[in-house]
């Protein structure tokens, strides 16, 4: 396992970071969940990324009790605030003063844990004043209940305005968490750019696209029984856009680029996001343990130049890389 630093900071993660969203507390059983994060630690990933939110705080549940033992200060523990959790009352979601100070408190007691590496802005909270939520940041990380701040799915003038207060407030901001692939390519136009200026690093999710750039779906042929398409619980929303006929006829002509290169089709897409020096760490999540182990080998993959030129002409004008997804796909309120 290679690792990287964390944006503008001493903080090195592993380059693949093992996240339980849409499995543990929801999709897998609890003996499953916790052998896959064995599997990540035996694979020598030692970051690992979930949220309140997953499966209304059960997957943090899991999560701490899959890392007891573990020596604490050999681990880079993420979680993140914002969605709902609880009954959903007024004040349980967004990034509030509130919520922020009181979801840690229940985070950490379901991570059993004294602190996280990284506390996380889940999305942007358009009904809260952004130096509130810093502010809060702040004070939770001089409580010393979290070392470094991060954000998801920000835009690029959202990063630059809660960087600004980060640094009047003498807090790291150093972590943008979007979703990023071969395929959904939003990030490169604004983001990234405005990261590398400010020192923010991204831990990118879905770096698969949902399984889609692992093969498993293909073109004209049902959905695989049991696969995250079929999912009701929430898997089979995420993964629709990559759905379409085209996109599946294209992924297929990344096999025997795959093959070339002596990976597998999942591996050529993790490693395929890990190229971006901008990108810090990839997130995989599994249902099965095998699986961690097995994308776990693109950490240190070197794709040559003319495999990436192949790639790109391989998925052509399917990939998306509208750089206004981000705001467009942003929550406009506070969910409740």
């Amino acid at each position: 396992m290679d690792f990287r630093y964390l944006g503008n900071s001493g903080l090195k993660i592993s380059e693949i970071t093992y996240g339980n969203w849409l499995t543990h507390g929801s999709q897998v059983e609890n003996d499953t969940a916790l052998a896959c994060v064995r599997a990540a630690l035996d694979a020598g990933i030692t970051s690992f990324d979930t949220a309140d939110a997953y499966a209304n705080t059960a997957a943090e549940t899991v999560l701490g009790e899959a890392l007891k033992g573990e020596r604490r200060a050999s681990l880079e523990i993420f979680t993140k605030v914002y969605w709902p959790t609880g009954p959903m009352g007024p004040n349980d979601s967004g990034l509030s003063r509130k919520h922020i100070m009181e979801s840690i408190e229940g985070s950490l007691t379901r991570l059993q844990t004294d602190y996280v590496d990284m506390y996380q802005a889940h999305r942007y909270d358009t009904e809260t004043p952004l130096e509130e939520t810093m502010q809060a940041f702040a004070d939770v990380v001089r409580q010393g209940k979290a070392l470094y701040i991060g954000v998801s799915e920000w835009t690029a003038e959202q990063l630059r305005a809660a960087h600004a207060l980060a640094k009047e407030l003498n807090i790291q901001l150093i972590s943008n968490q979007p979703q990023y692939s071969a395929l959904w390519r939003v990030i490169e136009e604004e983001v990234v750019p405005t990261s590398v200026e400010l020192g923010i690093s991204q831990i990118v999710w879905s770096p698969v696209a949902q399984g889609v750039l692992a093969g498993k779906y293909q073109p004209g042929a049902p959905l695989p029984a049991g696969s995250r398409a079929t999912d009701s619980k929430g898997g089979e929303k995420t993964i629709r856009v990559f759905l379409r006929e085209e996109v599946l006829h294209r992924v297929q002509k990344l096999a025997p680029i795959a093959a070339e290169l002596d990976l597998t089709m999942a591996q050529l897409a993790v490693a395929w996001v890990l190229q971006n020096p901008n990108v810090a760490s990839a997130i995989i999540g599994a249902s099965r343990p095998e699986q961690v182990g097995e994308n776990a080998k693109a950490s240190g993959v070197t794709i040559p130049a003319d495999a990436m030129a192949k790639i790109d002409e391989a998925l052509g004008d399917v990939v998306v890389h509208d750089g206004g997804r981000t705001a467009r796909l942003a929550p406009t309120g506070r969910p409740s």
